[in-house]
C-alpha cells in the first residue's frame, strides 16, 4: 500500500477517502508545491540569495449544505484521519450555504500550454545575470547609484482531485529579472527601474538591456515641474495601462456582482468602450504567465471575450457566484489551500488598436503621460477614479519635461467610452494593455 501512496494523486484520493468516512458527502482537495530561487546583487556584490521550497494541502468537505476547508504543510498520510475529521466537524457547525457545492465533472479538452522549461540556473548563474543587469545600468553617463538588481527562477505544480472524479494537474516556471537605477544626487536624485519575467527563459529579456532601459529612464525624470491644475488628455504608459484592465476585472468580478459593489453591475450587454475595443481573458495561451488547463474547481478554461465591439458580454464568474446570478460558470475559479474558491482572471489584455503612440498622440497640444501612477483612490461602487501619477508633459504631439506630485482624476464609466488604445501591446505581466489615450481627464497640479 505504501508504494502506492508515493504518487501524489493517489495521496490525494486517500485524502478524500478519509474525508467519506468521517461524513463528507462530498469533498475535493487541492494541492500546491513549488520551489523558488532568487539572487539580490547591488554595486557589485551579492546581497542576498533565497531558496525557498513549499508543499501546502486543502481539503474541503461538503456535509449537506454545510462545508469547511482545512489546510495543512504536505502530503503526510499519517495526519489524513485527523484533517478529514476536523474539516467535517467544522462543517457541521456552520451556517448552510446552498449555492456552495463541487462543479460539475466536464471534459477538460487538452491543451499544448508549453509551461515548464527544462532550463534550471543555479545561484551563480542568477547572480551573473543580476550583474549584467546591475553593471548596464552603471554604465550609462549620469547614473549615481542603484538599488540593485535581482534574478529568479520558480518552478510549481498544482493539483486537484474531487469526489465527483476529476483529477488535473499541471506544472509551470517562472524567470525573472529586475533592476533599478537612480540618476541625480542629493533631493534632485530620482529613481526607475525595468523588469522582465517569463515562463521560459529563451523569452526574457536581455539582462543588459533591462539595466539601460531602467537608467535611461532614471535619468528622464530628473528635475521635475509640477504643472498647473487643467483638463487634458492623459496617455498611459505600458507600464500602467494595465491597472485600467484590472479596474475593469475588479468590476466585472461575478463576487462583486452578487454583492452589487460594481459600478458596472447594470451594464451586462451595454456598450462601455468606443466601437472595435475588445478585451479578452486567455487561460490557454501558450506560455502565459498565468495559463492553466483547468481551474480551481477542475472546470475547463476557454478563451473568453469579456468586451466584444466594445460592449460587455460576461462577468468573470466561478461556480457560487455563476449559481447566484442564475448563470454557468466561465472557469474563472480561483483558490489556495485555506479559503474557498473565489472569482479571478487568468491572462487579461486589452487588444491593440490601429495607431502607433506617436500617432495617438500627435494632435495633443498639451498634455500628460503617465509612466508611474502611486496609491489607489478607486470606487469600486461608483467608478470615481482618482490618483497620484508622474510622468511627462506632451507638448505639440511629443514627450516634454518630466512632472511630479500631480493627481489625474475621473469616472471609470466614462474614461472607458473615451479609451483609445494604441498597437504596441506586449504580454509581459500577466494583466496586459498597449498605451492608451483617454481625453478630457483632470490634472490637479499646482
Amino acid at each position: 500500500m505504501s508504494a502506492v501512496l508515493d504518487d501524489p494523486r493517489d495521496r490525494l484520493a486517500d485524502l478524500l477517502a478519509h474525508a467519506r468516512r468521517a461524513g463528507a458527502d462530498e469533498a475535493d482537495a487541492v494541492f500546491f508545491s513549488g520551489t523558488s530561487l532568487s539572487v539580490s546583487r547591488r554595486l557589485g556584490k551579492i546581497e542576498h540569495v533565497e531558496r525557498s521550497e513549499g508543499r501546502d494541502l486543502g481539503l474541503r468537505v461538503f456535509v449537506g449544505e454545510r462545508s469547511a476547508i482545512v489546510s495543512a504543510p504536505g502530503l503526510d498520510v499519517a495526519s489524513f484521519a485527523d484533517i478529514a475529521q476536523r474539516a467535517v466537524a467544522m462543517a457541521r457547525v456552520v451556517p448552510p450555504d446552498p449555492m456552495s457545492s463541487l462543479g460539475e465533472l466536464r471534459h477538460i479538452p487538452p491543451a499544448d500550454l508549453d509551461l515548464d522549461d527544462p532550463a534550471e540556473p543555479d545561484a551563480t548563474t542568477l547572480g551573473e545575470r543580476a550583474g549584467v543587469a546591475e553593471d548596464a545600468a552603471l554604465a550609462v553617463s549620469g547614473i549615481t547609484n542603484t538599488e540593485g538588481a535581482d534574478a529568479g527562477f520558480s518552478r510549481s505544480e498544482a493539483m486537484l482531485v474531487t469526489s465527483r472524479g476529476f483529477f488535473g494537474s499541471y506544472r509551470r516556471t517562472g524567470h525573472s529579472i529586475s533592476a533599478t537605477a537612480l540618476a541625480g544626487t542629493g533631493t534632485d536624485m530620482q529613481r526607475d527601474y525595468d523588469f522582465s519575467s517569463a515562463v521560459y527563459l529563451s523569452d526574457l529579456d536581455e539582462p543588459a538591456g533591462i539595466g539601460h532601459r531602467a537608467a535611461e529612464r532614471a535619468l528622464a525624470r530628473l528635475n521635475p515641474t509640477r504643472p498647473k491644475t487643467a483638463r487634458v488628455s492623459v496617455v498611459y504608459d505600458p507600464r500602467v495601462s494595465a491597472s485600467l484592465v484590472g479596474h475593469l476585472s475588479g468590476a466585472v468580478n461575478g463576487a462583486g456582482i452578487v454583492r452589487g459593489t460594481s459600478f458596472l453591475r447594470e451594464s451586462m450587454g451595454k456598450r462601455i468602450f468606443a466601437e472595435g475595443i475588445v478585451v479578452r481573458d486567455d487561460p490557454r495561451r501558450r506560455r502565459g504567465l498565468r495559463s492553466r488547463p483547468f481551474d480551481g474547481e477542475g472546470q475547463p478554461t476557454a478563451p473568453l471575450d469579456i468586451i466584444a465591439d466594445g460592449v460587455l458580454q460576461t462577468w468573470i464568474l466561478d461556480t457560487r457566484s455563476a449559481r447566484q446570478l442564475g448563470l454557468t460558470t466561465t472557469g474563472h475559479a480561483a483558490r489556495g489551500t485555506s479559503g474557498p474558491p473565489g472569482p479571478s482572471a487568468t491572462n487579461l489584455y486589452m487588444e491593440p488598436g490601429k495607431l502607433t503612440p506617436a500617432e495617438l498622440m500627435a494632435d495633443i497640444t498639451e498634455g500628460l503621460y503617465i509612466t508611474e501612477l502611486i496609491g489607489s483612490g478607486i470606487n469600486g461602487i461608483t467608478g470615481d477614479y482618482s490618483r497620484g501619477a508622474a510622468g511627462f508633459m506632451i507638448r505639440n504631439g511629443a514627450l516634454a519635461e518630466p512632472v511630479a506630485e500631480i493627481t489625474i482624476a475621473g469616472n471609470l464609466k466614462e474614461m472607458f467610452a473615451r479609451l483609445v488604445p494604441a498597437n504596441d501591446l506586449r504580454f509581459v505581466r500577466g494583466t496586459d494593455a498597449p498605451t492608451i489615450r483617454i481625453d478630457g481627464m483632470m490634472m490637479a497640479g499646482a
